[in-house]
């Protein structure tokens, strides 16, 4: 099993870095004007892979921020990974032509199958298929929808299409500091098999700690955004300890 990756989180809304408390588009704090300039600093700070969130793009159905996204993807030189409003076979393609190392299938993963067996078929290791859960089950459209599907049931049904790394976010923790939700983290991952990226949640440095000491169960790292943001967790000093 992989060790343990940090992934600092920007959301990108509006060409800025901002951060949405539970996915609430009137809840929004800017925390840098240059996505980019965030981006850079993280990898300065040791970050070993950079997450993005096109918020315009989770909103609108299709990516929208593509300069930023190409404008990170070529700036930095650690591998970037990148999510919102992916559902159509050519906007994968174009986001991959800009430099992307992984793709973050969310809404479509429940909403048109045939495309993210495709996308999976085609792209596999490429292709991160994100899971938002809402009390066990899975939320779609910015969350703003919650359907009938149970995150370990759509889990294991990709996982056999292919799928090898799944993004986990329990939305009732996200952006509201109260620590990961990590017996329902590591129920994915020894239920699908595969590597889980834990994301909503992460507050502190020991939640960190926790959720790296289930790594050989597949739990391969961590989403972390708004205590970046906040100062709650200092990245060089996560890595360090978690080596």
């Amino acid at each position: 099993m992989s060790s343990f990756i940090i992934y600092p989180a920007i959301d990108i809304r509006g060409g800025k870095c901002v951060r949405l408390v539970q996915g609430d588009y009137n809840q929004e704090t800017v925390y840098h004007d240059s996505p980019l300039e965030a981006a850079k600093a993280w990898e300065a700070q040791g970050g070993s892979y950079i997450h993005l969130v096109d918020l315009d793009g989770a909103k609108a159905g299709h990516p929208v921020n593509d300069e930023v996204i190409a404008a990170i993807a070529s700036g930095v030189q650690v591998p970037v990974q990148v999510g919102g409003g992916l559902r159509k076979l050519e906007d994968v393609k174009r986001l991959l032509s800009l430099g992307v190392s992984r793709l973050i299938i969310g809404t479509a993963a429940i909403e048109d199958r045939a495309f993210t067996e495709a996308v999976l078929g085609t792209y596999g290791d490429k292709v991160a298929i994100g899971i938002d859960a809402r009390n066990g089950y899975v939320a779609t459209r910015g969350w703003l929808e919650t359907s009938e599907v149970k995150a370990e049931v759509l889990a294991k049904e990709l996982a056999s299409k292919g799928a090898e790394t799944f993004i986990f976010t329990d939305i009732s923790r996200d952006g509201m500091m109260q620590g990961p939700n990590i017996e329902a983290i590591v129920a994915l991952a020894t239920s699908s098999g595969r590597n889980v990226i834990a994301s909503g949640g992460v507050t502190q440095l020991n939640d960190l700690v926790e959720l790296s000491k289930h790594s050989a169960q597949g739990v391969g790292g961590a989403i972390v955004g708004k205590a970046l943001y906040t100062g709650n967790i200092d990245l060089a000093e996560a890595i360090r300890v978690i080596g």
